[in-house]
């Protein structure tokens, strides 16, 4: 069974910065495709940031420049190093892990999902 936790997190003041971690477990191999998704109460979960085992990655328009997604060289592990931060980036934010072939920032991509970690931005 697939496992994924979160570490990282927390509360920082606006153009501060934090870091994610995403640990996988319970694969046999590497999961295609691992993403970042970020939820505010009374809305959806929207698609951060995904990263191929092998190719590109692929931001928010709403992160770039700012955030950078990189996975290890086990492939299982990703992480989300978030720099100048801002309000609006305050969500609980979730890994997830999917093996379509194309890696997109879409829910139905992924069947596979961590717990979250709570970010909060002040200003």
């Amino acid at each position: 069974q697939v496992h994924l936790a979160e570490s990282g997190g927390g509360a920082v003041q606006a153009g501060g910065s934090l870091s994610l971690s995403c640990a996988a477990s319970g694969y046999t191999g590497n999961p295609a495709c691992m993403a970042w998704f970020r939820q505010v109460p009374g809305k959806g979960r929207e698609g951060v940031a995904t990263i191929p085992r092998y190719t590109s990655p692929t931001y928010a328009e709403s992160v770039k420049g700012r955030f950078a997604i990189s996975r290890e060289n086990d492939g299982n592990t990703m992480s989300l190093q978030m720099n100048s931060l801002e309000p609006e980036d305050t969500a609980m934010y979730f890994c997830a892990s999917g093996d379509r072939a194309i890696c997109t920032l879409d829910t139905e991509a992924y069947n596979a999902w961590g717990q979250g970690t709570q970010v909060t931005v002040s200003s």
